[in-house]
């Protein structure tokens, strides 16, 4: 899964101690754009963490080279494999910040099995709920890294539709039309197929539904080797494969809206962290998500690169 659940690799990493040990300094060149007037985390030292898939990679080579350009040092331990790597390095203040997601954050971190359909309302109950634990969630993005059934123009050409609901629609309509790719996790958890089948009255047969590798999901979509495919809101391959996304019109989905996590120590000390980090998580969003996921996973584009080239063409930072 792209948002990353918690792995026993990564327990076992942290009580071990490898892995945070690792890293190397950020060493951009780079100054205040829009953010980091005045340098105001000059000569403070700061250590950003991420998960190991693409758009983890990206966001948090973002969050460190906007604390570069505000005068921080920041050590580079992005790319820990899976989820209670980074959260724990925070946590434990190993690390002093990530971009975490809010639905991993309430269901996998805080025990929670029934998500809030609200995305601020969903924020809101993570960040009040985890301030025992020693870390505070900044204001969240429009970024939503969460599931979703797409399709090939052609096959939206042929069928138009646009939501879920029009999705049951068509299986009731037409049984044999709707044909599934889906992950095996997908097609067997409560929050995947089966719940999502249950909330919109989808009567899908079994041999409709195909299982296979998330990667292959995207081409067999493409092809139009079936008619929707299970995919995730922000991965890059939507745009370069160009497929319509159907909207989750009934909100059963979790929402996986990406926040700063920050250490509370570190962010009672250094509050400009907030302010730095604001306009850039505003600007995140999932068609800014996409085009960036698909520099690195469609055209193999270096991640910090990316992370990089959009900070200056938005001008947060420039270079040199």
């Amino acid at each position: 899964m792209r948002r990353g659940w918690p792995l026993l690799a990564g327990a076992l990493l942290l009580a071990s101690g490898c892995g945070l040990t690792s890293g190397s300094p950020m060493v951009d060149d780079v100054s205040p754009g829009s953010v980091g007037r005045g340098e105001p985390l000059k000569g403070v030292d700061l250590t950003v963490t991420s998960k190991e898939f693409s758009e983890q990679l990206i966001l948090g080579a973002i969050m460190g080279i906007a604390f570069e350009a505000a005068g921080a040092n920041v050590l580079d331990r992005t790319g820990i494999q899976g989820s209670i790597g980074s959260r724990e390095a925070v946590r434990t203040g190993a690390a002093d910040a990530d971009y975490e997601y809010t639905g991993t954050g309430w269901i996998n971190y805080l025990g929670n099995t029934e998500p809030l359909p609200d995305p601020r309302e969903q924020w809101e109950a993570v960040r009040d709920a985890d301030r025992e634990n020693g870390v505070t969630w900044l204001e969240p993005s429009p970024l939503n890294n969460t599931y979703a059934l797409a399709m090939n123009q052609d096959t939206f050409r042929k069928y138009g539709t646009k939501t879920l609901s029009d999705v049951a629609a068509l299986a009731k309509r037409d049984p044999g039309a709707v044909t599934l790719c889906v992950e095996n996790q997908f097609a067997n958890r409560a929050d995947g197929l089966p719940g999502m089948a249950r909330k919109y009255g989808m009567d899908i047969p079994a041999g409709n539904v195909t299982q296979m590798d998330t990667g292959i999901i995207y081409t067999q979509v493409a092809k139009g080797s079936c008619t929707f495919g299970e995919v995730f809101t922000t991965d890059g391959r939507i745009k370069s494969m160009d497929l319509v996304v159907m909207e989750d019109d009934k909100k059963f989905f979790p929402n996986y809206n990406a926040a700063p996590m920050v250490h509370t120590k570190t962010l009672k000390k250094h509050p400009e962290i907030a302010e730095i980090l604001a306009p850039i998580t505003k600007r995140l969003d999932n068609s800014v998500a996409r085009t960036l996921n698909a520099k690195v996973d469609v055209e193999g584009e270096d991640p910090h690169q990316v992370a990089l080239d959009w900070l200056v063409e938005e001008g947060f930072v420039k270079e040199g």
